[in-house]
């Protein structure tokens, strides 16, 4: 799947530039022209990473980012401030907050896609490390792609690791049937909603009695919690 970046500036030719050159480079973009809308689209969907302004109408970019940091679901999307303020105090705060790069306006868009994939880099190499999951008695080995439950080996079937896997990357964050879909499938789905809750299902019965950290959310969809 193309990561998906946020774009959030109250230029729209800044926003055209970006995006233009994201969706050369195979990324998903969203658009964003205030810091209020990015954070009301970050309640369903988390984006790989965020390029933000620090100049914006209403909450200001330094708000947005103190914000994202501050709240689990959100602090480890990574960040590229892209913004006109080029004073030593603004980075030093941006950094500070957590941001993990800064690019001053005029900007060479080569140069600011070189930065979007350093910073995936890192955040895959830093990812790589952390590839054992465990929650109480199930242990999701990404690295060797096994599930085991009170240290028994529970045989799943492709899709259901990669759900089970996907529900792990954020335990407690709920994902609709369709983000789901998107993430097994992409494009390419030609299979409805109704069959992630028949592999949902069927990996309950797998892992037994912890089968029931695998939550059902009502209209909503699923979620891994301990």
């Amino acid at each position: 799947m193309n990561k998906l970046i946020a774009i959030v500036d109250d230029e729209p030719d800044i926003v055209e530039l970006v995006a233009h050159n994201l969706k050369k480079e195979n990324f998903k973009v969203k658009e964003f022209y205030d810091g209020l809308s990015l954070l009301t689209f970050l309640e369903t969907t988390i984006p790989d990473l965020i390029i933000l302004d620090l100049m914006l109408p209403g909450m200001d970019g330094l708000g947005v980012c103190r914000a994202l940091k501050q709240d689990e679901r959100t602090s480890s999307i990574p960040i590229i401030i892209l913004t006109a303020k080029e004073t030593e105090t603004d980075k030093v705060v941006g950094l500070e907050l957590g941001a993990d790069d800064y690019m001053v306006k005029p900007f060479s868009p080569r140069e600011l896609m070189a930065r979007v994939k350093a910073v995936l880099r890192r955040v895959e190499a830093k990812s790589e490390k952390t590839k054992v999951i465990k929650i109480g008695d199930l242990i999701i080995d990404l690295g060797k792609f096994t599930v085991t439950v009170k240290s028994k080996e529970i045989p799943l079937t492709t899709t259901e690791l990669r759900i089970l896997s996907i529900l792990a990357e954020k335990p407690g964050w709920v994902f609709s049937r369709n983000q789901l879909l998107d993430r097994l499938w992409g494009e390419d789905k030609i299979v409805v909603e109704r069959t992630i809750d028949v592999h949902i299902t069927q990996l309950r019965k797998k892992l037994g009695t912890s089968g029931k950290m695998v939550k059902s959310i009502r209209g909503m969809g699923y979620k891994l919690e301990g």
